[in-house]
């Protein structure tokens, strides 16, 4: 706590306060909670005020009247006559300070009778009032809406119209008001607190005095006695009997003090692993419930069962009336609204859904955000934890029950329900309680489940057995022990699976290489750990999950502290913990490594942290001073019967002198550091500098942990506000900075070869937390909303809006795609581009029946605008309408704030500089329309062309099968399933006709949605004794950027290697004229082709590009072989052209012969002879009409995959055909060139090489 943890004393508890009705001030209505006038006076609330506090204040935790008011009585005062029920009811709530540090409270709200006059006649009044004004509003009120709901009013008795109207009578009905007493302490000792707060309201109720005052409890309990210190148990008194509390020691999980049974009890197994999944995802989380405490245990269980992470963001487990207005905040927060029991969810207008987990606590709901990533493991976790629950008879999938019959159901008691279903039969052993659980049918499940994972019952028996013989030495309840020994079972569960997860994080936690001053200045632009290579470790099921939780604010600090904390004297003690328990799971690791195998390890540290606490409970360190009378005046101290006194300042407010009572019972081992270390451990304060450092260094627009619960006067929500807005454009800055260098800072982009792609987990990871934030900018400071996306919701408004006025031109968006079918006649070989439009993306997300929701459509739509790099563009214009923004948002919305817009859209500007496949990647089932052009020669006779065409397109996901293409149309459009990437086209024609010769330049094609266009050079005839003689082609594409990128940025990745035929076609059409290349070109030619493939092999399986380019693209092995092949070829006559192909088929021959004649010098060379004969006969006997070079490409293809191309080099040099048809001078009869060729391709031996099916269709070796 800030100001000098040091000089706080170890004190229990430092604030005892009384709120209630401040009869000075009389009524004062609550305007902040609500709409409280259709309400009968006596629903509506009431300010409360803080009456009095004890002492008056505390150095090192200043009273924050504000917030222990508001949080007190979160709903005000409550006022009820004697037909109510009037139980007292316990809440506790936690404070967080700026700093982080946190005070906890605990309140017992109870109702007494209202003695003032003037208050009773003032609620008489508002009833006149109310009834006069309903009956104007109301002349017929029978039979009317209004009258059933006020019959729930008045308690479901149902009550004449008259009585309805006079529910309050001054002269018949009593009338009490809500008071609440409450500690505020520095520790969160929840069961400790509630019963020393039961027995003081006992000690007011009951009809004998307390053997005290009340002042003497209350001054012990504030100055006597102490905190426990780490590792120690303790016992003072209350009124009525000894209360008990421990605290873990420093090697334990931290103090937790909550019971987890209740919320399995309430949520289920199962959906408390879904909420505790969203919760260390940091989604939005709002809890429901009609219970404070309710709000209060779910809240502080989820974030307990996350050690060693802890929560970042805000964090407000009740969420005050006045305060709605915070829901609307655009940061993840854990938050908890109450309900009022009538409405139901539907009721609820919450500002956004797109990523909230909502969790209707009472009725067992939970409502899930869209592409929830699975916990790892999650079905054995599940079944680990329902092991633990049944052995404490908890149905795993929670009590139904226990929110409407709360107290009859409140500890699933064997002994209860037997003897109700046996009519007196008690149970004893556990046994029975067993057979009890068979007959639940909910349980016949689960055993079914238990008996496959080899659980034996006997186990649960067992474990039954010994806890019971036990609990005669424990100095507590057995119900409270049972309670502690539950706890800490789940807990060490949940702790285990990260202990599990990260047993090897340390390896790749990146250290800084500058000085801690220079890296907390950095510390934005700093990776602080190795993402990329810890994920390459995971088993495949883990990544989905991993790769959210590694992006986490919890995780970089996590790896903060770590890097902050070098020596273990100043580790953080959660750390510390956790640390230890990692390194036990590596020592066992050693002997039998189980690390990175999803192999299930159940948690074996439950019988040792149980030990722990059952031996602080046997044996109590320490006893507090008794309570003792004080030196009071006489006749103070004394009070009526019901009614909580105002106490005697005057004692309370001191404590004693020299704090004799805490030193002389206090050993003097814990007074020195414990002193120290009391307020940081467990508290989970950032109090010392490095935590500072960390959460200045950090601040993601998460400054604000819990708002200010002052007077929220408008300038305080703009304040808070404001703060949001900075917050959202700050982590805009760094998401895309973030995306950006994973894009583009692998290796500074490969040092320029190829395009860079990240693995697809992580790009979606960071793809999807982008669509996260744009929804959480999108819906602070809304007003209008349809559907859970805010932002389709606005793009909906949009679409409507230019639906109604399309007379503006620029903006019909009519007409996109009948533009280019009207231009098959056009005799430009150019494709007509496709029009910028918002609208018309918004339709083709808007056709693909694949996505359901509003927020899946919002999502397809930021993918597709991030692939076709119009993001930027595309919100630019939605939020150009600012009449329409006006109409969506409040005014400080971060939508209306001009400057943080104009940044923002500049920061999503910089993801044009990247290609995302991010649409095409994701939606991979969808149609797609594709629009093809073929761009036949001008020069050489197309238009006599009379074969018919076809074409087959293939890409990395699928292919099209064959299209055939009407004769004389070379444009045309059709849809098919998303091919993916686009890699290759097969082009051919069937020869018939006349002129069955075509010379094809190129082919276009496009993807109609993204706009991506590939071009597939060909330059290269298909015809009967044209060229090489192929009737079919394969052509190698590359993607095209469009004109207007490439001038609006300067840098961009170096393109994709073309089709190889520019190259070839000069080669075949007139041998003489071929570019000549010397011995040592080829040879850097070939080095540069098996290199690129060797690379290729390198990279993470996601992030590898087009196998095909680097075979049969433009510098390829394909190519590089080709001119191997060519140097010094010998070319017999002018006009005939020879290909290497007929020098293959001669050696082939040749080798044929020698093998029937069986003159074969060795074995090994039989076998490679063979090989090579069969794959050329193979090709040979292909039924497609592909030409010699295409022959010669396919050879080459499958030699690689086979990898028999070095023993076919070798094969082929020492041929007595090479000799014939090579001049002396060629490559191929250099025996050293030759063999240094063999080496370089040896070096593909190690890879798998998979071939696209075009390459080698209607082949099978």
């Amino acid at each position: 706590m800030s100001g000098g943890g040091s000089s706080a004393p170890g004190r229990f508890a430092d604030y005892f306060v009384i709120c209630g009705l401040d009869t000075e001030t009389g009524l004062e209505p609550d305007e902040l909670s609500g709409e409280n006038f259709e309400q009968t006076p006596l629903r509506r609330t009431f300010k409360s005020k803080v009456l009095a506090r004890y002492p008056e204040n505390v150095e090192w935790n200043p009273f924050d009247q504000d917030a222990v008011g508001m949080l007190c009585m979160p709903k005000g005062l409550a006022f009820k006559t004697q037909a109510d029920s009037r139980d007292p009811q316990f809440h506790s709530f936690i404070i967080t300070r700026e700093d982080g540090s946190r005070t906890f409270g605990f309140s017992l709200t109870f109702y007494e009778e209202v003695t003032s006059k003037q208050i009773c006649s003032a609620m008489q009044t508002l009833y006149h009032m109310h009834n006069a004004e309903y009956d104007i509003l109301h002349i017929p009120p029978t039979n009317d809406k209004e009258t059933c709901s006020s019959i729930e009013d008045c308690n479901g008795t149902s009550v004449s119209k008259l009585q309805r109207f006079n529910s309050y009578d001054i002269s018949r009905d009593t009338l009490y008001v809500s008071k609440c007493i409450c500690l505020i302490t520095p520790m969160s000792f929840m069961k400790a607190c509630k019963k020393v707060l039961e027995q003081l309201h006992q000690a007011v109720t009951s009809p004998q005095p307390p053997p005290l005052p009340l002042e003497s409890y209350i001054y012990n309990i504030l100055y006597e006695v102490p905190l426990p210190p780490a590792g120690r148990s303790l016992k003072f008194s209350g009124v009525y009997g000894p209360i008990i509390c421990q605290r873990p020691s420093t090697s334990e999980l931290p103090l937790f003090d909550f019971p987890v049974k209740e919320v399995f009890e309430l949520l289920g197994v199962e959906n408390v692993v879904q909420l505790f999944t969203c919760a260390l995802l940091e989604f939005q989380i709002l809890l429901y419930s009609q219970h404070y405490q309710r709000l209060m245990t779910v809240a502080e269980t989820i974030t307990a069962l996350m050690f060693p992470f802890q929560w970042q963001h805000v964090y407000v487990p009740i969420l005050p009336a006045s305060l709605l207005h915070f829901l609307d905040a655009p940061v993840p927060y854990l938050m908890g609204l109450h309900s009022n029991g009538l409405d139901d969810r539907s009721k609820l207008e919450l500002p956004q859904e797109a990523n909230l987990c909502f969790v209707d606590v009472d009725n067992h709901f939970i409502e899930l955000p869209e592409d929830l990533p699975q916990f790892p493991n999650k079905l054995e976790f599940i079944q680990e934890i329902s092991e633990i629950l049944m052995a404490f008879g908890i149905p795993p999938e929670g009590n139904l029950h226990c929110s409407e019959s709360a107290s009859k159901m409140k500890n699933l008691r064997a002994c209860d329900i037997v003897s109700d279903k046996r009519n007196g039969n008690i149970a004893g052993s556990p046994l029975n309680s067993y057979e009890l659980l068979k007959e639940n049918e909910t349980i016949a499940r689960l055993q079914a489940l238990v008996k496959r994972t080899g659980v034996s019952l006997e186990k649960l028996e067992v474990r039954e057995e010994t806890s019971s013989n036990k609990d005669l030495k424990v100095q507590c309840d057995e119900e409270e022990f049972r309670v502690y020994q539950l706890n800490i079972q789940i807990r060490e569960v949940f702790a285990n699976r990260f202990t599990q997860m990260f047993a090897d994080y340390e390896v790749f936690v990146i250290q800084p290489s500058q000085d801690k001053e220079s890296w907390f200045t950095n510390r934005e632009q700093m990776q602080n750990f190795d993402k990329a290579s810890f994920l390459s470790d995971q088993p495949e099921p883990y990544l989905p999950f991993l790769s959210r939780f590694l992006e986490t604010q919890m995780f970089a600090s996590f790896i903060d502290n770590k890097i902050m904390c070098h020596d273990e004297d100043d580790k953080d003690p959660v750390l510390r913990v956790f640390d230890s328990r990692v390194d036990k799971i590596r020592l066992l690791n050693v002997r039998t490594p189980t690390l990175r195998t999803s192999m299930y390890q159940k948690c074996t540290t439950i019988d040792e942290a149980e030990k722990a606490i059952e031996l602080r409970l046997v044996k109590i360190d320490h006893t507090a001073v008794h309570p003792h009378l004080l030196d009071m005046k006489i006749g103070q101290g004394k009070y009526e019967l019901g009614f909580f006194p105002k106490l005697q300042s005057d004692v309370l407010s001191i404590g004693p002198a020299s704090n004799k009572w805490t030193k002389r019972n206090a050993p003097a081992q814990w007074r020195r550091k414990d002193r120290q270390k009391q307020h940081t451990e467990h508290l989970r304060l950032d109090n010392d500098q490095r935590e500072k450092y960390i959460q200045e260094a950090r601040n993601l627009g998460s400054t604000i942990r819990q708002p200010k619960l002052s007077n929220l006067s408008p300038s305080v929500i703009a304040q808070t506000n404001w703060k949001f807005v900075e917050g959202l454009l700050k982590e805009c800055r760094n998401k895309t900075k973030r995306m950006l260098v994973e894009k583009m800072g692998r290796e500074a982009v490969e040092l320029g070869h190829g395009e860079v792609n990240i693995t697809g987990v992580e790009e979606n990871t960071l793809i999807a937390s982008l669509c996260d934030l744009l929804e959480r900018i999108w819906s602070h400071g809304l007003q209008v909303k349809q559907g859970k996306s805010a932002l389709w919701s606005h793009l909906l408004h949009y679409q409507e809006n230019r639906q109604r006025k399309p007379t503006s031109g620029s903006f019909s968006t009519s007409g996109v795609l009948l533009d280019s079918e009207r231009r098959k006649s056009d005799a430009s070989p150019a494709m007509s581009p496709l029009r910028i439009s918002l609208i018309q993306d918004m339709r083709h997300i808007q056709n693909i029946g694949e996505i359901k929701t509003d927020v899946g459509k919002a999502r397809a739509w930021v993918r597709l605008s991030m692939e076709k790099k119009l993001l930027s563009r595309h919100l630019k214009q939605l939020l150009s309408d600012l009449e329409l923004t006006k109409k969506l948002y409040k005014r400080y919305a971060f939508l209306r704030c001009d400057d943080e817009k104009e940044q923002f859209l500049y920061h999503l500007l910089s993801f044009n500089a990247v290609d995302y496949f991010c649409f095409t990647n994701v939606f991979t089932t969808i149609l797609i329309p594709y629009h093809i052009l073929i761009v036949p020669s001008k020069k050489l006779g197309g238009s006599m062309f009379t074969a018919n065409p076809w074409i087959c397109i293939s890409g990395e996901l699928s292919e099209t099968g064959v299209l055939q293409i009407p004769r004389n149309i070379l444009e045309m459009t059709f849809e098919c399933q998303n091919l993916g990437k686009l890699t290759t086209v097969q082009i051919g024609h069937d020869n018939s006709g006349l002129y069955a010769k075509w010379l094809v330049e190129y082919v276009m094609v496009r993807n109609e949605i993204t706009g991506h266009t590939y071009k597939f050079p060909c330059g290269r005839w298909l015809g009967k004794g044209m060229d090489d003689g192929s009737l079919e082609r394969i052509l190698v594409g590359e993607l095209l950027t469009s004109h207007t990128e490439a001038d609006e940025r300067q840098c961009r990745t170096p393109p994709l290697q073309q089709s190889p035929s520019m190259i070839r076609r000069f080669v075949t059409i007139s041998p003489n004229n071929k570019p000549k290349l010397n011995t040592g070109q080829i040879q850097e030619a070939i080095g540069e082709a098996v290199n690129g493939i060797v690379k290729h092999f390198h990279k993470p399986e996601k992030e590898r590009g087009s196998l095909t380019l680097l075979l049969c693209g433009e510098s390829g092995l394909v190519s590089a072989l080709e001119q191997v092949f060519q140097h010094g070829f010998k070319s017999p006559r002018l006009f005939k052209n020879v290909f290497i192909w007929d020098f293959l088929e001669k050696a082939q021959t040749h080798y044929e012969t020698l093998d029937q004649n069986e003159i074969i010098p060795e074995e090994n060379w039989q076998t490679r002879a063979r090989s090579f004969c069969r794959f050329v006969t193979a090709i040979n006997n292909t039924p497609r009409n592909i030409g010699k070079d295409g022959k010669f490409q396919m050879l080459v293809c499958l030699g690689a995959r086979d990898h028999l191309l070095h023993h076919w080099i070798a094969l082929l040099a020492d041929c007595p055909i090479t000799a014939q048809m090579y001049e002396d001078i060629a490559l191929i009869k250099d025996h050293t060139l030759v063999n240094s060729l063999i080496r370089v391709l040896q070096t593909l031996q190690e890879f798998n090489i998979t071939l696209e099916a075009s390459l080698v269709k209607g082949i099978d070796i």
